[in-house]
């Protein structure tokens, strides 16, 4: 190696990253299906990935720009045209992802339509609480809804019931990747000119058709956001992304998510915008007249960047996300032909996906009838006890979580619930779910179906 140019020994380091990937990561690529035995613990969800990962994880190393670069640049573009939407902000976390979303509608930018304290959001109560905390986090008051089974998303039906007149939008997530009611929930939006706020964490790759088009989950809401957490579709680590169509929305989410400042110059470059120390252009609050525009701060903000050695890694794996979500399709499959004796014979509900929309799963869920004689605490112990690692549906209903009731029924949060939530009840005793990623395979499959039919019938 001696001799050659930077250029020439940054391939050659990156190409023995490349052959050490092979040799010492096989068998976290999907595309081949490690041994199993019986009595092996199945993981819920686990990385994906190979060589290619590994090799843009190096390149942004040798480069150590450890902020966003242009490997982030790169990213935030390439995630764009995935969803198909104009603007995408490369953050901290999917959680980071939703305190954006909710906080950019916050914006004074936004005159009469801004959301403000004691205004409501209408959401439902079995899901992700970082779906419902950044409501909270601002200041507004989340209405509940219930569910509907088998699909667990919202059940548009009682969005009437939920609406007043300080409802400004709705948050809702497509429930393990399968979407919500697209087309019910954007035409209650429009009737009653609501924000909408779709958590797209769970299911990318995901499609709906609406009005004849098919589309990827995360183009339809005003804002949509994403998670790169590993057991996700994709994964930079830690990671998550916040979208936007209209540019004021994406100017102010950019700014939220850097410290809240109006220069929309990227990290290590000045004076892009070309306003940095223009008189004209910077009469901002009450500062004097040609104040640095790069220490100007028009919001509330955070620092919710992300690194670029996150993004150089979620470049890559970007371009698996097709393969990924047909893998997960077909495994979830699998499991549904498997389990489908028993739901005929009364022991389960099975999961059904929105009509109109083509999942890209993120997990299985199972919900045991009341009547069959096993509970679930019965059904999870026994997967568990034999390797198959389970799931909730998250916080199940949510509003009965410590955070939101104490012990003795006193609310700990300001909120409203629309009609009751048997459904979300229904989750938080009945249901779980099981893994579907890629790397699961056939043997897995049936596996744990076998198991969940010995447990169901012992």
């Amino acid at each position: 190696m001696a001799g050659a140019t930077e250029k020439e020994r940054r391939s050659q380091i990156v190409e023995l990253a490349r052959q050490y990937a092979k040799e010492f990561h096989p068998l976290h690529d999907f595309d081949r299906e490690e041994p199993f035995n019986e009595g092996d613990r199945i993981s819920y969800a686990g990385r994906v990935y190979d060589d290619d990962e590994i090799a843009n994880l190096i390149e942004a190393a040798l480069e150590f720009w450890l902020t966003p670069g242009r490997f982030a640049r790169d990213f935030e573009r390439s995630l764009a045209r995935a969803i198909g939407v104009n603007s995408a902000f490369y953050c901290s976390s999917g959680s980071a992802a939703n305190l954006l979303a909710v906080s950019a509608l916050t914006s004074p930018l936004l005159g009469d339509h801004r959301l403000l304290k004691g205004d409501e959001v209408i959401t439902v109560a079995a899901g992700f609480p970082t779906t419902v905390f950044p409501i909270v986090q601002n200041g507004a008051i989340p209405v509940f809804v219930d569910i509907s089974l088998p699909t667990y998303n919202v059940d548009v039906s009682l969005l009437e019931n939920a609406v007043s007149h300080r409802t400004k939008a709705i948050a809702l997530a497509h429930t393990l990747g399968n979407p919500f009611d697209v087309g019910a929930v954007k035409a209650f939006c429009k009737k009653y000119n609501l924000w909408l706020i779709e958590d797209n964490c769970d299911a990318f790759g995901s499609e709906y058709t609406l009005d004849g088009k098919t589309a990827m989950s995360g183009s339809f809401g005003d804002i949509s956001t994403l998670s790169f957490y590993p057991p996700h579709h994709i994964t930079t680590g830690e990671g998550g992304a916040v979208f936007a169509n209209d540019p004021l929305l994406a100017k102010i989410l950019l700014s939220f998510r850097d410290w809240g400042r109006d220069c929309v110059c990227p990290s290590g470059k000045d004076n892009v915008c070309g306003d940095r120390f223009n008189a004209a252009a910077n009469t901002y609050g009450q500062l004097p007249a040609g104040f640095d525009h790069k220490y100007t701060y028009s919001h509330i903000g955070y620092n919710f960047q992300a690194t670029d050695l996150g993004a150089a890694i979620g470049l890559a794996q970007l371009k698996k996300l097709a393969a990924n979500a047909a893998a997960r399709r077909e495994n979830f499959a699998r499991i549904f032909a498997a389990l489908k004796p028993l739901e005929d014979c009364g022991a389960i509900i099975l999961p059904q996906a929105t009509p109109r929309s083509n999942p890209s799963w993120f997990g299985f869920p199972i919900t045991i009838r009341e009547n069959w004689g096993r509970s679930r605490l019965e059904v999870v112990r026994f997967l568990e006890d034999r390797g198959v690692q389970t799931r909730l549906l998250f916080a199940g209903n949510i509003v009965r979580q410590p955070a939101f009731v104490t012990s003795g029924g006193q609310k700990l949060v300001d909120f409203r619930v629309a009609g009751d939530l048997a459904n979300s009840d229904r989750v938080m005793n009945d249901t779980f779910w099981i893994g579907v990623y890629p790397r699961i395979g056939k043997r897995r499959c049936e596996y744990m179906t076998g198991l969940i039919a010995q447990a169901l019938n012992q």
